[in-house]
């Protein structure tokens, strides 16, 4: 390859890499810790001591149908499940169960701790109205770096892959790790890049074909792929709702060995009234979630959707959300995802480290400005966020009982810009190594709180078999000693370091005498 044709892609990869990097470690980030999103919903809000009673799904949608004849247009039911044991009936964002006593009760999320950390995996906390295709467009552009980066590298591919080179040249041990990351998880994050824009930004990407090529008849070609149907038209005419055991017993019976979760109706009392269905087949296939549509009013199965029977652009669209969220396999599968999002949030913030490295004026004592902004901006983002989690989950615990959602996104977005203000008003070197420290404290803090306010030992819920609660303290001990030993090298690069470097901590005076006896 021609040296100009290289310098050319490594720009691309350079430049490309910076935009969408700090994107993408809040994503990668939020989204690690989002893979236990079932088992974080129970940490977040500990199950009943008492058992749940099993009430009549048809009772709960009868007594919110009376109540609220609005919910006929449209109405979701959760049904009870081993991290969620209620049932809930959902509709406009409003939710509704039976009390104790079983009086319908209109009720708030008592915590939304992991919903709100998925939407900085899907949004990097920008506004949820535009943040999604924000993230669509930097998932292109994070696509563009990987190829690039492929490109460039693939020479010394065999040779650099497991060389980890530690010493004083500190980018050439940046780089080794960035490369070794970036070559062996290559795949995941191919995978994560293509399904990220997909789902981001599917429909927008259709639009041009929708009325360029297909004369406005694409989205009905490839409706079926993507819903399990469409919304019904009311007929005008009244029917009766079947009662949802029936209902149920009918998915049973076209779809074998469904587990349904989620029944959504429309149009409810209508004879055109819908049901889907969905929940998953536990079949050893990537894509394993079925759905079935019935007719609500007559219980008329409409369209079975399993794993078996699914067209291939079903097949596809499936898959990949599969493959995205880590819902296919078992734990063994989250846990390796957990590592690999950790590890692809680490790309991202070694490759500003690279940046700044690589802009270093080694016999010069003042360094250029922008490597000193790019340090600040690449602290304050990425520990900005690593600290914001943690506070998330101490709000959960701490925050004032039936204000913790507030609390939780108050606690991210204080801490976050807390932390970007002080990376700014610090000098690089003493902003990473309180800004680490605070990292750790925060995460460490987690299990503390947690034990505080649940008085449940963590080594005495792992004997009774609570292996959420033990699991989050083991992982949070684990996170909180790494970031600690991340800022002990800081400090101690600060101190010892080359002086020559952002990082260093010693004054140009000091610099200045050390050049003079040196020489």
């Amino acid at each position: 390859m021609k040296a100009a044709t290289l310098r050319t892609y490594i720009s691309v990869h350079t430049w490309v890499g910076i935009v969408a990097g700090f994107f993408l470690f809040i994503a990668f980030y939020a989204g690690a810790v989002t893979l236990f999103h079932e088992e974080l919903h129970a940490w977040e809000t500990p199950l009943p001591q008492t058992a749940v009673p099993q009430r009549d799904p048809q009772a709960l949608i009868d007594a919110v149908l009376q109540a609220h004849p609005k919910a006929k247009d449209m109405f979701f039911l959760r049904l009870p499940s081993k991290t969620a044991p209620e049932l809930v009936l959902e509709f406009d964002e409003r939710h509704f169960r039976f009390d104790a006593s079983g009086k319908l009760e209109e009720f708030h999320e008592r915590s939304q701790l992991v919903d709100f950390i998925y939407r900085l995996h899907y949004t990097a906390g920008l506004p949820n109205s535009w943040g999604i295709y924000v993230l669509g467009v930097v998932c292109i552009l994070y696509g563009l770096a990987l190829a690039s980066g492929v490109i460039i590298y693939a020479p010394s591919f065999v040779k650099d892959l497991f060389a980890l080179r530690i010493g004083k040249n500190i980018k050439r041990m940046w780089q080794d790790a960035h490369n070794a990351i970036g070559i062996l998880s290559l795949p995941f994050h191919l995978m994560y890049a293509w399904s990220s824009a997909v789902l981001a930004l599917g429909l927008i990407l259709l639009a041009p074909f929708q009325y360029m090529v297909f004369d406005g008849k694409l989205l009905q070609l490839v409706g079926q792929d993507i819903n399990a149907a469409a919304p019904p038209q009311a007929s005008g005419t009244a029917a009766p709702l079947m009662p949802a055991a029936q209902l149920l017993a009918e998915v049973q019976r076209a779809a074998p060995g469904i587990e349904i979760e989620t029944m959504v109706y429309r149009q409810a009392g209508d004879a055109n009234a819908q049901l889907q269905a969905y929940g998953p087949m536990h079949q050893q296939t990537v894509a394993s979630i079925g759905a079935v549509v019935l007719n609500a009013s007559t219980g008329k199965v409409q369209r079975a959707m399993m794993p078996e029977n699914f067209s291939p652009g079903t097949r596809f669209l499936r898959s990949l959300q599969s493959l995205h969220f880590a819902s296919f396999g078992d734990l063994a599968v989250r846990w390796m995802y957990f590592i690999l999002g950790l590890a692809g949030a680490f790309l991202f913030y070694s490759g500003n480290l690279l940046w700044i490295e690589a802009r270093r004026k080694r016999q010069k004592l003042v360094q250029p400005r922008s490597g000193k902004l790019m340090a600040q901006a690449t602290l304050g983002v990425c520990l900005g966020c690593v600290a914001g989690v943690s506070a998330v989950f101490l709000a959960n615990k701490l925050g004032p009982a039936g204000q913790l959602p507030l609390w939780e996104a108050r606690s991210y977005y204080a801490v976050f810009f807390g932390c970007v203000l002080w990376a700014f008003a610090r000098p690089p070197a003493r902003a990473a190594h309180e800004l680490l420290v605070l990292c750790a404290a925060l995460t460490l803090a987690v299990p503390l709180a947690h034990w505080w306010n649940t008085s449940r030992n963590p080594l005495l819920a792992l004997l009774q078999g609570d292996g959420v609660v033990t699991g989050v303290a083991i992982v949070a001990l684990l996170v909180a000693t790494l970031f600690w030993k991340m800022a002990r090298a800081a400090l101690h690069r600060g101190r010892h370091g080359d002086p020559h470097s952002v990082w260093s901590l010693r004054t140009p005076a000091q610099q200045a005498a050390e050049v003079q006896q040196a020489a």
